[in-house]
């Protein structure tokens, strides 16, 4: 008898595959999960949507653009810590301390070298602000004889005076202090305080002190409500280009008049200052689609005309001596990844850092959609294939001159009562009729044998009588 037609005409690999059994079946699909799970391991495509970011003293400017930044974040469901510190140096501390948490902060150029003293811990993602450094004075000052001083013009007619350079956490005391230095004035000239900003101001509107010493972005609440101020001036720096030549980390601004009110002409005539920048630093270890995240909102958040930038220029890929983050580069160099412009971030991310994992699976998917439906019919008409082979060898025995044909029988009606309790879909149906078809032929077979039989064995009884 001939095996019925759908394994004689079934690719080879596909029949020993079911040949295999399930369990090996099972270990390859094991093997399959086992190298997924490592890639997923590897390449960490779904990050913690928890980030801690430093931000600086409240009603500072970092405070104010951390707070500019979190419309974005909480749009792709990220939670945002925002951790109050005294400043950049603080800031820089807590990104170099594994324990504090903080994964990104602002920082100021010119205070602190981040890469002498991070080495590769940390990484920039890129100028995000330009600060002036601003020295407001009291207008009114009574000079050595009681007469009224004249208004300083430059950094070297502070000596004497008493100054607020904020916290000590904060950039602006070792700015100013370099400053000084470059102008021949020494700490032992002035009367520094190093108490908070917000305490420096009420000092110098009250007359505690001579000047407050800032470094801050324009938009700043403390610098725009000092600016605005009748009884404070803001000391300029005619020498701005002298000083952005010799100190690297500074660039030569111009606050225009009018600028702050046009219509009190506040300031009446163009101001030259000098600003350090801000970078947004994070840990070297950030993920990258929190690194991804962070530029974009930068891009939201800095990207517009400011006093002193033009659309487009901030964030930018330059770095005050850290390097660039290679996410980060990736963004300045390619912008937004097109994925994201179809999907949600959180799923191109996804598809962005697996997709050569990803890919081969699609393509290996192709011939499987092809091969699995075969395969499970395969394995549902096994039960009724595997038993051909006893038919087969039921009527091999039935061939045989002195086959036992009780025995036969016997076996043949055992095979037949197993069959009826093998279980199939409806779809599969006719494979099983057609089985007891073919034990019906097997089973006609042997009666005709029986019946052969028979004539002789009563003649054989008749001639012994």
């Amino acid at each position: 008898m001939n095996r019925p037609d759908g394994i004689e005409s079934s690719p080879r690999w596909m029949v020993r595959l079911l040949a295999a059994g399930p369990l090996v079946v099972a270990l390859c699909l094991l093997a399959l999960v086992a190298m997924l799970w490592g890639a997923w391991r590897w390449l960490d495509p779904t990050p913690d949507r928890h980030i801690v970011i430093a931000t600086g003293p409240a009603q500072g400017a970092y405070a104010e653009l951390a707070e500019r930044y979190l419309p974005y974040l909480r749009t792709e469901r990220l939670q945002v810590e925002l951790r109050a510190t005294q400043g950049s140096a603080e800031n820089l501390a807590l990104l170099r301390d594994p324990a504090s948490g903080v994964q990104a902060a602002f920082v100021q150029s010119g205070g602190d070298n981040p890469a002498a003293a991070s080495g590769a811990d940390l990484v920039s993602l890129g100028r995000v602000a330009y600060e002036p450094i601003w020295i407001f004075y009291r207008r009114e000052r009574t000079g050595p004889k009681g007469r009224p001083a004249p208004p300083p013009q430059r950094l070297t007619d502070l000596a004497g005076w008493r100054i607020n350079t904020g916290p000590a956490g904060g950039g602006g005391g070792p700015l100013f202090v370099q400053l000084a230095a470059a102008n021949g004035l020494t700490t032992d000239a002035m009367t520094l305080d190093s108490s908070p900003s917000v305490q420096g101001v009420v000092a110098l509107v009250q007359g505690s002190i001579d000047a407050l010493v800032m470094v801050a972005a324009p938009d700043a609440p403390l610098v725009q409500y000092l600016l605005q101020t009748p009884e404070v001036a803001l000391l300029p720096f005619p020498q701005a280009e002298a000083y952005a030549r010799r100190l690297p980390f500074l660039r030569a601004v111009t606050l225009p008049r009018g600028l702050v009110d046009l219509a009190g002409d506040r300031p009446p005539q163009d101001v030259p200052l000098v600003a350090a920048s801000a970078s947004l630093v994070a840990r070297a270890d950030l993920h990258p689609a929190l690194v991804q995240l962070l530029v974009q909102a930068a891009r939201q958040v800095h990207g517009e005309p400011g006093w002193f930038q033009s659309a487009g220029e901030l964030p930018s890929p330059a770095t005050d001596g850290l390097p660039l983050s290679p996410e980060a580069e990736r963004f300045y160099r390619d912008g937004k990844p097109w994925l994201q412009r179809y999907l949600p971030f959180w799923l191109a991310n996804f598809i962005d850092r697996m997709w050569f994992v990803l890919l081969p699976l699609l393509a290996a998917m192709v011939p499987l959609s092809r091969v699995l439906p075969p395969l499970v019919s395969l394995r549902l008409r096994s039960r009724v294939f595997r038993w051909y082979a006893h038919l087969r060898a039921i009527e091999t025995a039935l061939d045989a001159p002195d086959a036992d044909l009780p025995a036969l029988r016997d076996r043949l009606e055992r095979t037949d009562r197993q069959v009826e309790h093998i279980g199939l879909p409806l779809a599969f149906t006719h494979e099983l009729y057609q089985l007891r078809a073919h034990i019906n032929l097997v089973r006609k077979r042997l009666q005709g044998r029986e019946s052969a039989r028979k004539p002789a064995h009563l003649s054989a009884r008749e001639g012994g009588g």
